[in-house]
């Protein structure tokens, strides 16, 4: 069976209307910076990641659940899953994701 590895960010961020002090912390340091017309500012993390699997569906599906399971908090934090395309072949032939997004609440 011929495997590609697919890249893959899940991208975490807080849900809306969950606190986010180091939002806060930086949107409240922007004046200092001179900065203005800045709002709504929301810190998460970005992970990335590459999946060796048989097809782009049973990669995203890895991903989905590790993003889901592992590596956010779903009482309080969204993740979007962001294809980043075929890192590399075990095959002759490489194959790259779909480039969509899934933002899962």
């Amino acid at each position: 069976m011929t495997t590609t590895d697919f890249r893959y960010a899940v991208n975490v961020s807080p849900k809306p209307g969950i606190l986010d002090p180091q939002g806060r912390a930086v949107e409240g340091s922007l004046g200092h910076l001179g900065i203005d017309g800045v709002s709504s500012v929301r810190v998460g993390r970005r992970i990335e990641l590459t999946v060796t699997a048989p097809d782009a569906a049973a990669a995203s599906e890895i991903v989905d659940r590790l993003a889901r399971d592992l590596l956010s908090n779903p009482l309080i934090e969204a993740y979007e899953i962001e294809p980043i395309g075929a890192a590399s072949s075990t095959s002759s032939t490489s194959s790259t994701s779909a480039s969509r997004s899934e933002v899962r609440a």
